[in-house]
């Protein structure tokens, strides 16, 4: 098996479209035995996740993680909150943060790196309507400047 590099499990297009990103973060994630061969396997949804800090610690909740078919009796729930490991200075900056208004954590990836599960995690600003209107104004934009191109290229 191929351990070396990045290999992608997850992502949340949603967030960017959501959300102004400030800050990334890459967090190890504490998972038991058979929850990670079903992440292996790509098993593993963060659409509707988030994160919360409980007493010092940062978790994430809402993230499914399909029961490893061949796990039986060892298969954990698949929506139970797992534990992210940050440093504890990263905790506490990003507490700061989110104690201030429109600030929030959200997961953007979850992905093995170097055989290990890890999760990319961003301090983000909630978007207002009028910016999603004009994201959206923006691709349509650069997607019929991208068609007019290949059309000038083809005739």
């Amino acid at each position: 098996m191929n351990k070396e590099g990045r290999k992608l499990i997850a992502n949340n297009k949603k967030a960017y479209h959501e959300y102004f990103m400030e800050e990334e973060y890459e967090a190890g994630i504490e998972l038991h035995g058979t929850e990670v061969k079903s992440m292996r396997m790509g098993q593993c949804s963060i659409k509707e996740a988030f994160v919360r800090i409980d007493n010092g610690e940062m978790f994430i909740y809402q993230m499914h993680v399909n029961p490893y078919e061949k796990g039986n009796i060892f298969n954990r729930d698949p929506l139970r909150p797992r534990k992210l490991l940050l440093h504890k200075s990263e905790i506490n900056r990003l507490l700061s943060k989110i104690k201030e208004s429109g600030y929030t954590i959200v997961p953007l990836e979850v992905y093995l790196n170097n055989g290990l599960v890890k999760v990319k995690i961003a301090l983000a600003k909630g978007k207002k309507l009028y910016d999603k209107r004009a994201d959206i104004q923006k691709k349509d934009m650069k997607r019929e400047a991208e068609r007019d191109f290949k059309i000038r290229n083809l005739g």
